[in-house]
């Protein structure tokens, strides 16, 4: 029940937009109020859950035209899967040598060039494989195990960006990590 009401609520997400009106935005407090609002979310579920956070703004961009609650939820849901990539590599970490020097690590850092803004998660999880990469931004796709991911975040996230007329990319090394990039129009 729990997660068909999950997935029925990410479809409604799919198909209604929120109240769509673009306004000056600071994105620096907006993406440093969602990594807080994600590493807390995630503290609370799982106390045993650590990671660094580290930041490098950008302060000379100012506002930026853009719905926040839109591109707050695209920041939300790239920080989450950044905290569950190095959380997982951990994890796998732990169970087979024991002991680890490995420090899970998100960065959020936004910088303007020419006339775009780009605004960037990174993480130093396992990375993504090919194969999987070429499906991560379609609806219902998830590498998570059953119950944890209703593979609608990327999809999401994808439509939200291209409706700002911006860009969602990846870049990611295997064993290394990720990076995803939203590219947004000034």
């Amino acid at each position: 029940g729990k997660r068909a009401d999950a997935i029925v609520k990410g479809m409604l997400q799919h198909s209604r937009s929120s109240s769509g009106l673009k306004e000056p935005t600071d994105i620096n407090t907006l993406a440093d109020e969602y990594l807080r609002l994600s590493y807390h979310g995630l503290r609370a579920k799982d106390k045993s859950f650590n990671a660094t956070l580290k930041t490098n703004f950008d302060e000379t961009i100012g506002t930026i035209n853009i719905v926040p609650q839109d591109i707050g939820r695209v920041i939300l849901n790239l920080i989450n899967n950044a905290f569950y990539a190095v959380t997982e590599k951990k994890k796998s970490l732990d169970l087979s040598t024991g002991q680890t020097g490995y420090e899970p690590t998100v960065i959020v850092s936004t910088k303007k060039s020419d006339n775009k803004v780009e605004i960037s998660v990174k993480d130093n999880g396992n990375g993504i494989p090919q194969k999987v990469l070429d499906k991560i931004f379609q609806p219902f796709f998830t590498t998570k195990p059953t119950g944890q991911g209703t593979g609608l975040g990327l999809s999401l996230s994808y439509d939200i960006v291209k409706a700002h007329n911006g860009e969602l990319k990846v870049e990611t090394k295997v064993g290394e990590g990720s990076e995803f990039i939203i590219v947004l129009p000034v």
